[in-house]
C-alpha cells in the first residue's frame, strides 16, 4: 500500500510553485508579499534621474557631514619650541603697555634729554669801567655762590664797557675746553655805556628768552615795577651756556641761587650731546 502523506507531493512542481499552496499561501503560512516585476521595475528606474542605483541629480536630505580640516592652529603649541609671539598674553619682553604710555604722557628724561653736568667750569666776567678786581662785590658773589656749589670757577676778568672788548672776552671763554659756562655781571641795563648785551647776543647759536623773563618776575617780588628795566639774557654758545647778569649784588645772588645753579648742568647737558 502507498502511504500518500509520506509520498513528496513537490515532485514535479517548479521552483516558482513548490513552496506555494493553492490558496497562494506560503508553506508556512505566510502570504507571499508581490515583487515587481521586471516591466514595473524599469518603469521606476526611468522615473529617475539617470541608471538604478545611480544618485547623480537626487538631491540628499541627509545633512552633509564634513569633518574639520586639519591645520597646525588646531594642534596645541608646543611650550618649549613655540616663539615668544605664539604665547598669547605674554609680552616677550617681560614689559607692558606702562612703557607705551610713558612716551605720550610721562616722558623719560633721561632718554630723552641727555645726562646733566655735575661738575661745571665757569667763567666769571664782571663788566664795569669803574670797578677793580679788589672792589667786585658783585663778581665775589658769584664765585662764592659757585664754590658753595660742585662747581668750579676757572677764571675770573674784569672787562671795561666796550662793546668790542666785551665780545671778545666771551668768545675766547666760550673757545676754552675748560669753561663750560660763562657769568657776566653788569652791563644790562639802559644807560648809552651798558653793552653787555649787545656784544654777546650776536655770539649766541640758540638765545634763551625764558631765563631774562624769570629772573625779570622774580625781581619783580623784589623792586617792583623797576624789574622792567633788566635786559638780563642768556643763550648757548659752542656748547656753552652764558647768562648776562645785572651788576648788582642783590640781583647777582638772586639769578645764580634761582636759575644759574638751578638749570646749567641740565643746560650743558643739552648743548654739549652729540
Amino acid at each position: 500500500m502507498v502511504d500518500f502523506q509520506s509520498r513528496d507531493t513537490r515532485r514535479g512542481l517548479s521552483d516558482d510553485e513548490e513552496d506555494k499552496d493553492d490558496d497562494g499561501e506560503t508553506a508556512t503560512g505566510e502570504t507571499e508579499s508581490e515583487d515587481p516585476t521586471d516591466e514595473e521595475a524599469a518603469e521606476q528606474a526611468e522615473s529617475l534621474d539617470g541608471e538604478p542605483g545611480d544618485t547623480e541629480g537626487v538631491e540628499s536630505t541627509e545633512p552633509e557631514t564634513t569633518e574639520p580640516a586639519e591645520s597646525e592652529a588646531t594642534e596645541p603649541a608646543d611650550p618649549e619650541t613655540a616663539g615668544p609671539a605664539e604665547s598669547e598674553g605674554v609680552d616677550p619682553l617681560g614689559e607692558s603697555d606702562h612703557n607705551d604710555e610713558e612716551a605720550s604722557h610721562g616722558h623719560d628724561h633721561s632718554h630723552h634729554h641727555g645726562v646733566d653736568v655735575r661738575t661745571l667750569g665757569v667763567a666769571v666776567v664782571t663788566v664795569s669801567s669803574s670797578r677793580t678786581r679788589e672792589d667786585d662785590p658783585s663778581g665775589d658773589a658769584i664765585q662764592s655762590l659757585v664754590e658753595e656749589s660742585t662747581h668750579e670757577v676757572v677764571t675770573r676778568e674784569l672787562v671795561g664797557d666796550d662793546l668790542d672788548g666785551v665780545q671778545r672776552a666771551v668768545l675766547a671763554l666760550t673757545a676754552r675746553e675748560d669753561v663750560d659756562v660763562v657769568v657776566t655781571t653788569g652791563g644790562t641795563g639802559v644807560t648809552p655805556d651798558d653793552v653787555t648785551i649787545e656784544a654777546v647776543e650776536p655770539l649766541f647759536d640758540k638765545e634763551l628768552p625764558g631765563f631774562g623773563e624769570l629772573f625779570r618776575i622774580l625781581s619783580y617780588e623784589d623792586v617792583g615795577t623797576r624789574a622792567l628795566g633788566s635786559r638780563a639774557t642768556a643763550g648757548i654758545s659752542e656748547g656753552v651756556a652764558v647768562f648776562c647778569l645785572p651788576g648788582s649784588e642783590a640781583a647777582v645772588e638772586l639769578g645764580m641761587e634761582e636759575l644759574v645753579l638751578a638749570e646749567a648742568g641740565h643746560l650743558v647737558g643739552l648743548a654739549q650731546r652729540e
